[in-house]
């Protein structure tokens, strides 16, 4: 039986988010989604303050001025910020992969050289270039073919690699300061084979961001395509060093377990809020001469959103708190993607239900998470490659 009480520092921390996002992310999240254009909609101001709390730092060592967060508190945080906003929410969960890569699978130059540069700089934000035109999904889960998975290059000249290729949809690529990008470094071989992974300044020459897309929901994160043309990076940028040439993909899927685990708790902090938001409309509305909360069906609608997020944040919770004790927690962690996706989704569409009308007037919270949530069962792994996952790892031990 794995123990994920609270410690008194993760309390601490799940305080301080709460705080933040309440009293901070809340007031600008809001304002923030109905500006039209993308440039204009992104506040910097969110990012100093969660500076100042320690929050946008939570995965640096301590070594380094950091919190060295294990997977559960940054879990128990980013779901606690998602409350507020999932775009914030967002833009501080890739940073937070990022900073982990940079923590534990680089090498001691490369800390050296970047961890200070992240802690000393408030607005300092990171984004993983993985995604392309024709590959996103097979990018996560590799297959034997030619064409499959990623396709941009990496050619060594010299002594610097030169990078060529578009990545798409990149969240934070706007405002990041440092990429993680994946490349291949071996074209004979297959699949998501002979990929490495770089660790790139934003200010390389050779880097050209696209326009910032416009998003459907989660407005508090800005996404554009990433093109590298020529872009040459020394050979010290490989992340862990040569020893992690053509191997870019495994060091992926050193943290990708993390990231799902972080996300599907984003997934349960949306359900949370979306929860309050109904039962304080619920009390609000009357009809028939009474409040539409005493209404069977809609207590009925209540009670199965509080039910299935509860099993979710149970599944995120035990799952995170093995990671940390050291288990290996892949078919878990997709189980949580999986489950918490299609969870929240359910939730968003309950909460627009109750409100009714108004649940689909903008200036109503419900309506802004209902755009939001749908994007979980797209990112971090659509949930039919998580279903993929979790079949073919139990396939394995029959």
């Amino acid at each position: 039986m794995v123990d994920f009480t609270l410690t008194e520092r993760q309390q601490e921390l799940k305080k301080i988010a709460l705080d933040y996002a309440i009293n901070t992310v809340m007031p600008s999240a809001a304002a923030s989604d109905l500006v039209p254009e993308p440039d204009q909609s992104f506040d910097w101001d969110l990012v100093r303050e969660a500076s100042r709390l320690g929050l946008r730092t939570l995965s640096v060592p301590r070594d380094y001025g950091g919190e060295g967060a294990d997977v559960l508190t940054l879990s128990m945080v980013g779901e606690t910020i998602a409350y507020g906003d999932l775009g914030v929410a967002v833009a501080f969960d890739q940073t937070w992969k990022i900073m982990t890569m940079l923590s534990h699978l680089t090498t001691e130059e490369q800390r050296q050289r970047w961890l200070p540069k992240v802690m000393d700089d408030d607005t300092c934000l990171l984004a993983i270039a993985a995604t392309e035109p024709m590959s996103g999904s097979d990018t996560i889960v590799p297959y034997n073919e030619p064409e499959g998975g990623i396709r941009m290059t990496a050619e060594k000249k010299g002594d610097r690699w030169v990078l060529n290729g578009t990545k798409r949809y990149i969240t934070n690529a706007p405002q990041a300061q440092l990429f993680t990008v994946f490349a291949r470094t071996n074209a004979q071989e297959k699949g998501s084979r002979g990929v490495s992974a770089f660790l790139v300044d934003a200010d390389t020459p050779g880097i050209t961001l696209g326009p910032k897309n416009r998003k459907m929901g989660q407005q508090g994160a800005h996404v554009c395509d990433v093109i590298f043309d020529d872009c040459r990076v020394p050979a010290s940028a490989i992340i862990g060093g040569t020893a992690y040439l053509n191997k870019g993909f495994a060091t992926a899927m050193k943290t990708l377990d993390r990231g799902r685990l972080h996300i599907s708790a984003l997934a349960v902090g949306c359900a949370n809020r979306l929860i309050d938001e109904s039962l304080k409309y619920a009390v609000e509305r009357k009809q028939f001469g009474r409040p539409i909360a005493q209404f069977q069906l809609i207590q009925a609608m209540i009670a199965d959103s509080k039910a299935e997020t509860y099993a979710a944040e149970c599944m995120v919770l035990d799952a995170a708190a093995r990671r940390d004790a050291g288990e290996g927690v892949n078919t878990l962690a997709s189980c949580c993607k999986l489950f918490s996706s299609e969870m929240v989704g359910r939730v968003a569409d309950r909460a627009v239900q109750i409100h009714g009308g108004a649940g689909y007037m903008e200036e109503y919270a419900v309506t802004r998470f209902y755009r939001d949530v749908r994007l979980f069962r797209i990112y971090e792994g659509t949930s039919q490659i998580q279903q993929t996952v979790i079949a073919r790892n139990l396939l394995k031990e029959v």
